[in-house]
């Protein structure tokens, strides 16, 4: 009986197979960058600047001529930046891979070529049954700006256009309040002598709290209302102040309504938008007080709200002044065009780098996680679930 003096098998210590990693190939994109057409969009995917650096690593950007016009963006750049720019929308939607702001429509998903790679923002509440079916016929393979996650676990696109939405809100707000036809000629903030600007801001949400940090530079006097402890807690702590707080009680909300010159909604709700201000409260605000209801694009939490545009965005209710205008950082199409811009390119670098979609998606678990539809087989049980529709995990597809 021999005495072994190793835990290894004889098998194990003769001489192995060596794994190496094999280097994934990368890949050069061809990428389609159409007019935006749905409601009052404004902005683009990419800027001149990002699409020079994409054009400088070798990768293909064709543009339709006057995509970027609305975000003060010239057909010129585009071309000095290394872009194709036609006036041939068929030959946009050909390209192997599409970005969008908005969804396409059904007639835009027809000219798309099959396997195309579909970037856009994916607005749920507003899509219908029916783009989902359309993308699946084409074996599309889509990701939504809304669902893509960062190192960090949050969704870079949501909170960027949140933050653009808060601050604008009161910015729009100042705004109203100088207006002669509609305001009372006041100055939004804090001067020496003079009563502050009493702000109400419904929602600790990104909206809530970037609202809450613009007024609060301006000045302005802020009280904030939601029903989360966590989200007040939070915003307190990122503000780095203490305001007041409270949660959502009829009696506290209308004493602050009556005294307030401002009153921001930033609610949000799982499918509609909470309604936690009357019709009678409203009555009973100050005359000529301003309302900017940033949560008008999921239904609006004031009871009077209704949809506005951006050509015609006011009207007067209950002598109070309404601002309804629903996709608010199209308002601002460049800052909001840079901030989308930045956010996506570091993306489609990564995506040539791992040597297409395929490997990109294996690869980074916040991409993966974008993905809505997988060469038309819908993997998002949210979407699913709300459409009735038939999905798989994206995780039981791609490994």
């Amino acid at each position: 009986m021999s005495i072994s003096f190793t835990p290894f098998t004889k098998q194990q210590l003769m001489p192995q197979e060596e794994k190496l990693e094999v280097a994934r190939r990368r890949s050069d994109l061809f990428i389609g960058i159409p007019n935006e057409t749905s409601y009052q969009e404004r902005r683009i995917c990419l800027t001149p600047d990002a699409v020079n650096s994409l054009t400088f690593n070798g990768h293909r950007v064709m543009i339709e001529a006057g995509a970027g016009e609305s975000s003060s963006y010239s057909d010129k750049e585009y071309s000095d930046a290394g872009a194709e720019v036609t006036n041939d929308t068929k030959k946009v939607f050909g390209c192997p891979m599409i970005l969008k702001v908005g969804p396409p429509t059904i007639a835009e998903i027809e000219m798309m070529n099959s396997q195309t790679i579909l970037i856009s923002s994916i607005q749920l509440k507003t899509t219908r049954k029916a783009y989902f079916e359309a993308l699946s016929r084409k074996k599309i393979t889509a990701l939504a700006f809304e669902y893509i996650k960062d190192e960090d676990g949050t969704y870079p696109a949501v909170r960027s256009s949140s933050e653009i939405a808060g601050t604008a809100s009161v910015l729009i707000a100042a705004e109203l309040m100088i207006t002669n036809e509609f305001g009372k000629g006041l100055l939004f903030g804090n001067i020496t002598g003079v009563p502050p600007t009493d702000v109400v801001i419904l929602g600790a949400g990104t909206v809530g709290e970037f609202a809450a940090k613009t007024a609060i530079g301006l000045g302005a006097t802020v009280k904030v209302f939601d029903n989360s402890i966590t989200k007040l807690r939070r915003l307190q702590n990122n503000l780095n102040q203490r305001i007041f707080t409270s949660t959502i009680q009829s009696k506290s909300l209308l004493k602050a309504l009556r005294r307030c010159d401002v009153a921001i909604g930033a609610m949000s709700g799982i499918e509609r938008c909470p309604v936690v201000v009357t019709e009678t409260m409203v009555e009973h605000m100050k005359r000529g007080a301003v309302i900017v209801d940033v949560s008008i694009d999921t239904g609006g939490c004031f009871e009077t709200s209704e949809v506005t545009s951006h050509e015609k965005p006011t009207f007067i209710k209950s002598n109070v002044v309404h601002y309804c205008v629903p996709n608010i950082p199209s308002r601002y199409s460049k800052t909001a065009s840079l901030a989308i811009s930045n956010i996506i390119s570091p993306y489609l670098m990564q995506i040539a780098e791992d040597g297409g979609i395929e490997s990109a998606i294996r690869c980074d678990i916040g991409l993966k996680h974008g993905v809505y539809l997988y060469h038309g087989i819908l993997t998002s049980k949210v979407i699913g679930d709300w459409f009735d529709l038939p999905n798989n995990d994206i995780n039981l597809i791609v490994f």
